[in-house]
Formats: C-alpha cells, sequence, structure tokens
C-alpha cells in the first residue's frame, strides 16, 4: 500500500487535514493516538513511565498526566531522550502492525515527529503541513492551554521550516483558510489515487 507521512510543525493543521483525507475515505493512522494508547494504564509503557519519573506524574484516576510530562521532558532533554528510546520503537511497531490491515487505495500516517525520526519505516512520500510560524503559536496556546514561552520552545525543539521542506515530496500551505485547504487535499487524494 502506499504510504504517506503527514506531518508539520506544532499546530500547523495537520489533524485538520487528515480529517478531509478521512472525508474521503481515506485510512488514517495517527502516531499521537496511538503514543496515547500506548501509556494508558496497564500497559507496559505506562508501568516503565511511572516507575522512571514516580507517582507524581499521574492524575487521580491513575493516568498519566500529560501536561506535566510533557512540560518535564522539554525541560529536561535527557528525559526526553529517555522518553523518545521507550515509545518510538512501539510506535513504529504498532504502525506497521495498522498499515497491513487497512483497505483504502492509500493511507494517511500522521507523523509530528517525521523529519526528527527520519527515516520512518513504511513511509514512501512525505506530505508536510506548512503553516506561518506566528500561526501556530497562537493554535498552540489555545489549543493545548499553553504558555508563549512553551509554545516557542517546542517549536525550536521541532525542525525547522526550511528542514522540514527540504524533505517534502508535497506540501499543502495552511493560512488558516478552509477552502484553501479542501482544494489542496482534492488535488493531492487525485495525485495519491493514480501513484496507487
Amino acid at each position: 500500500m502506499l504510504t504517506i507521512g503527514l506531518t508539520g510543525g506544532l499546530a500547523s493543521g495537520k489533524t485538520t487535514v487528515a480529517n478531509l483525507f478521512a472525508q474521503k475515505n481515506i485510512d488514517i493512522i495517527d502516531t499521537d493516538i496511538i503514543a496515547r494508547e500506548l501509556v494508558e494504564p496497564g500497559k507496559p509503557a505506562y508501568q516503565a513511565i511511572v516507575a522512571h519519573f514516580g507517582d507524581d506524574i499521574l492524575q487521580d484516576n491513575k493516568c498519566i498526566d500529560r501536561a506535566k510530562l510533557r512540560q518535564l521532558i522539554f525541560d529536561n532533554p535527557r528525559q526526553k531522550d529517555w522518553l523518545e528510546q521507550l515509545l518510538h520503537p512501539l510506535i513504529r511497531e504498532q504502525v506497521y502492525i495498522q498499515i497491513n490491515i487497512k483497505k483504502s487505495l492509500y493511507c494517511i500516517v500522521v507523523i509530528p515527529l517525521l523529519i526528527e525520526n527520519y527515516p520512518f519505516p513504511y513511509i514512501n512520500h512525505i506530505l508536510v503541513v506548512d503553516a506561518p510560524k506566528q500561526l501556530q503559536i497562537e493554535r498552540a496556546i489555545k489549543r493545548d492551554n499553553i504558555t508563549p514561552i512553551l509554545a516557542k520552545k517546542i517549536l525550536a525543539e521541532q525542525a525547522s521550516q526550511l528542514e522540514r521542506l527540504k524533505y517534502a515530496d508535497d506540501i499543502i500551505y495552511n493560512d488558516g483558510k478552509t477552502a484553501s485547504l479542501e482544494e489542496q487535499v482534492t488535488k493531492l487524494h487525485e495525485k495519491y489515487l493514480s501513484l496507487s
């Protein structure tokens, strides 16, 4: 199956674009969703994270406090590396499993840190969602309820816009206008159908 790696910086509009492809009956695999499932109570990654960071990382319902964990790893690069080494192999394994059970002519795999972890197995084509940096910061603050400082810090940790675009086979420009996104997705959908 043709697998399209959909990536882009923080709050660039990856989910919106993925949803537009889903409306065209294209199967979507989202690595953020996989990562959330891997750290649910009872899962091996959950046990490892709690053993490593301690019970302070837990909410009252015993689920991992994702906001607290995010703050911890962005304040300490060594902790970020530890978490990535734990989760990334498990995420890649799940992506492989899901690709093999998908039914659409091609599938979209949403991988926020695709360029930072390049090459990613099973990806044939890279689609980058590109958005103005100020718009990304504004969206991240509103969506994730984070401070401007943390939003800028997260963006600084990610691949630069130029680096991301260097790897792109296709680019969707997201200036916040839905009609423009829909038009771009429709064109790419036709292209991917022909490639598949």
